[in-house]
């Protein structure tokens, strides 16, 4: 598991009774049951399927939290125009959360249309205004409280590890030119 998803069950999801887990062959979140954590499920270990995710569980409230896959419809790869265009609807608010999160992280970000079986896809480039005009409103208005949560704990972790990178990498050459010597 990623350092940063175990970091992030642990400081911020555990509060919630959630956590983002790894290796499936599909995206799932199961809602808690029985005194069981509710599961964010991403795409085997890709980060942008844990990221993708948990921007889907920022933006469902309480009510839909309780409800296998937040009570709503997913129509599988091979969707017509019609189920393309709705999909980008509802898609374009966790895919800006999504890019905050990736940008948080230090990962590129592109939008998905997650429908790999048609090529032929009309309205990509609205779809990415649209992702990007949520992204500039939720910059300009912040971020919804567990999103920022979120936010925050994957910049401490980057700034974290890049800092422990850092000071490796000039503990060795303080070593190599300092301490070596004969």
């Amino acid at each position: 598991m990623k350092a940063w998803i175990e970091d992030l069950n642990a400081a911020v999801l555990h509060s919630y009774n959630t956590r983002l887990v790894g290796g499936f062959d599909e995206p799932f979140y199961r809602a808690p049951t029985d005194g069981q954590a509710a599961e964010i499920r991403f795409t085997r270990d890709y980060e942008r399927s844990a990221l993708h995710e948990l921007a889907h569980w920022c933006v469902a409230g309480e009510q839909r939290r309780r409800l296998d896959d937040y009570g709503y419809w997913y129509a599988p790869d091979g969707r017509d125009t019609q189920q393309q265009q709705l999909f980008f609807r509802v898609e374009a608010r966790p895919q800006a959360l999504e890019k905050h999160f990736c940008n948080a992280l230090g990962l590129a970000f592109d939008i998905s249309a997650d429908n790999l079986d048609n090529p032929a896809i009309s309205g990509l480039e609205a779809f990415r205004q649209a992702v990007n005009a949520q992204y500039l409103q939720l910059s300009g208005n912040g971020l919804p409280s567990r999103a920022a949560a979120i936010v925050t704990r994957l910049v401490k972790h980057r700034t974290n590890t890049w800092l422990l990178n850092v000071n490796t990498d000039s503990y060795k050459t303080f070593q190599e030119n300092h301490l070596t010597r004969t």
